[in-house]
């Protein structure tokens, strides 16, 4: 059998990401990098048009952002394609190419399936362990782009591959369970008003800086009406090419403002309020899943160490799970501590639940057989 160079082990899985798609954040720079590059290049014409002077530092610029902005698309692509990934015996690995990442599969505490909706049946797999929380408590996650059914190379790392169905991205959860299993508890997320109040220090950081951006926009627009037409009234002509160059390089450092401002306002509010009414909770008598639209976790319920109430308004309640693992007890951002901020991804906590004493009085209990 075949052996991982590293530990030695013997591989019991191997694959190579299908899709290579950039992430949101490198696509999202990109983007900003090109209309810099325009930003740029529309000043780099108002200096030879209207001044008469050769543009060294402006068309400089316009050249380094174009090229940050091809790097920022290329290079992540070209560096996924080099990536390897092993399920050994005892680790999951990912190789790019000198590079090596690995983690024991008897450590991971819980997954995260990312499916791609403009491709089939793909997705990435994250495979995140619990780590300490308080002054010990660190990040140790691995990251799995571009699969081909990721649910099922998540069954193979979880020893289940006997077991589970074929990965089938575009059914619920709950129609993907292994053979055996059956869902023994299940209930929605209720939708509330405070989920659209920032919480934490990460949304109340974006929301500031949205709002930092927007009176940028709004001194630009006072400030920069008053010269426009100063300079229309002199210098610039209204229809000469300086004078429209000059225009839209405003325009665009403006509008680009503003689509980073309701970006940021939207992430860390507005997304956040409308993924909490798509949150689907289920217990099964072996894992607890969440769906989240096209994101889901994965959770074994022997990884279980304790649950953790917290009320929620409305009548309703938080339950934060503890997670017990190989010297490490909590997940540092379950919340179970403290940590309210809510994050971009799934967290193993049912939030806003009418049943928390149910789910609690479930989840304490050791996980139930499985069927015949």
């Amino acid at each position: 059998m075949p052996r991982e160079s590293v530990f030695g082990e013997r591989i019991v899985w191997q694959g190579h990401p299908e899709v290579t798609k950039p992430p949101a954040l490198f696509r999202g720079l990109s983007a900003i990098a090109f209309v810099t590059a325009a930003i740029s290049g529309s000043f780099a014409c108002v200096i030879g048009a209207g001044l008469g002077s050769f543009p060294v530092a402006p068309l400089f610029f316009t050249l380094w952002c174009i090229a940050l902005g091809v790097a920022v698309t290329v290079l992540p692509r070209r560096w996924a394609e080099r990536a390897r990934y092993i399920v050994t015996d005892n680790h999951v690995v990912i190789e790019y190419g000198p590079f090596t990442r690995s983690i024991e599969r008897r450590a991971i505490s819980f997954a995260r399936i990312f499916w791609n909706e403009d491709a089939p049946n793909t997705g990435d797999l994250e495979v995140v362990r619990a780590v300490p929380t308080g002054a010990l408590r660190r990040r140790l996650r691995l990251r799995l782009n571009g699969l081909v059914a990721p649910d099922r190379v998540w069954a193979i790392v979880r020893g289940a591959e006997a077991v589970a169905p074929a990965g089938i991205g575009e059914r619920p959860v709950g129609q993907r369970l292994d053979r055996g299993e059956t869902v023994v508890w299940s209930a929605l997320s209720r939708p509330k008003w405070r989920n659209f109040v920032p919480q934490g220090q990460r949304e109340w950081a974006l929301l500031a800086f949205a709002a930092f951006l927007l009176f940028g926009v709004l001194r630009m627009v006072l400030r920069v009406v008053p010269v426009m037409e100063r300079l229309a009234a002199g210098a610039l002509p209204v229809r000469s090419v300086a004078f429209f160059a000059l225009s839209l390089g405003l325009v665009l450092a403006m509008l680009l403002m503003v689509a980073v401002a309701a970006y940021l306002a939207y992430d860390a509010v507005i997304r956040q309020g409308l993924l909490a009414k798509d949150t689907r909770y289920l217990i099964t008598n072996k894992r607890v899943l969440i769906q989240r639209r096209g994101e889901e976790l994965h959770l074994d319920r022997a990884k279980i160490f304790d649950v953790i109430e917290a009320p929620a308004g409305d009548g309703l309640r938080h339950v934060f799970i503890v997670i017990d693992g190989p010297r490490a007890r909590a997940v540092a951002a379950s919340g179970a501590f403290g940590e309210m901020a809510r994050g971009p991804y799934l967290r193993p906590v049912f939030e806003a639940v009418e049943d928390a004493e149910g789910v609690s009085r479930i989840l304490r209990e050791r996980p139930l057989p499985e069927a015949a």
